[in-house]
């Protein structure tokens, strides 16, 4: 078992104790992300990256990475494949001639 499956099944045995899986579908939990994201997002509001709480971005990272993970684990999705395979589809999408040094899109490139 991988660091990523023990943290998953950590959160799992965490969230099985308080009888919260059945607040836990993913429609819930990708809702949540989405909510997270924006506490993520207001810690930079108004100032710049260096003035942003470190601890205040680790909390809402942290929590956005544990509904992540649990999305992963209600469709028994390999979290290590799915990011693997997604970083091969950049690749494509992204070759380094063309976007090297560039913020466009892919369809833009």
């Amino acid at each position: 078992m991988n660091e990523i499956d023990n943290l998953i099944k950590e959160l799992v045995k965490f969230r099985d104790e308080r009888d919260w899986q059945k607040f836990h579908d993913p429609k819930d939990l990708a809702i949540a992300i989405s909510l997270e994201a924006s506490e993520l997002l207001e810690n930079f509001l108004w100032k710049s990256s260096k003035e942003a709480s470190l601890e205040k971005v680790k909390e809402e990272l942290a929590d956005i990475f544990c509904y992540a993970l649990l999305i992963a684990e209600s469709y028994n999705l390999d979290v290590k494949n799915i990011i693997s395979d997604k970083i091969k589809k950049n690749h494509q999408k992204y070759p380094i001639e063309k976007a090297k040094g560039s913020n466009k899109k892919y369809n833009q490139l």
